[in-house]
């Protein structure tokens, strides 16, 4: 899975407004520095996992797998190769630290999944251990308020 991280490069930040191209609603979610207007909150459990202004959007195309309820669940059907969901809209944090509640995974390769530190739900995002600089967070996996 090494190669997974290899030549993948975060978009730049978009204009204003997302292009048609954007997830419905998206355009609500992104000012117009490209960062978060909401805060970012797991879907099952309502939890905090990034406070508004915390993230900036990006697109980026990568398969997560697919969601569990346990992190450790979706750690082993990564490693197992099942299946999962190709997913191209994120939100971009640069610092670990300004995660307010995410949980990761074991190393699957050279990647970590993010889950919810409360519930375990996700993955919710992707982070891999070659950019220490990068954790990316799905739009499409997690809630907005």
């Amino acid at each position: 899975m090494a190669a997974a991280c290899a030549g993948m490069e975060p978009a730049a930040p978009p204009p204003p407004s997302p292009p048609p191209a954007a997830a419905p609603g998206s355009a609500e979610l992104v000012c117009a520095q490209g960062r978060n207007l909401k805060a970012v909150l797991c879907q099952r459990c309502g939890s905090r996992v990034l406070l508004p202004g915390a993230a900036t959007f990006a697109r980026r195309e990568l398969l997560l797998p697919a969601m569990r309820k346990k992190a450790a669940a979706a750690a082993a059907a990564a490693a197992a190769g099942g299946g999962g969901d190709v997913v191209r809209e994120h939100w971009l944090v640069r610092d670990m630290f300004s995660f307010e509640n995410v949980g990761f995974t074991r190393d699957v390769g050279n990647v970590k999944f993010l889950v919810c530190a409360d519930c375990e739900a996700g993955p919710i995002g992707w982070h891999c251990l070659d950019d220490k600089d990068s954790f990316y967070v799905a739009l499409e996996r997690v809630a907005h308020e």
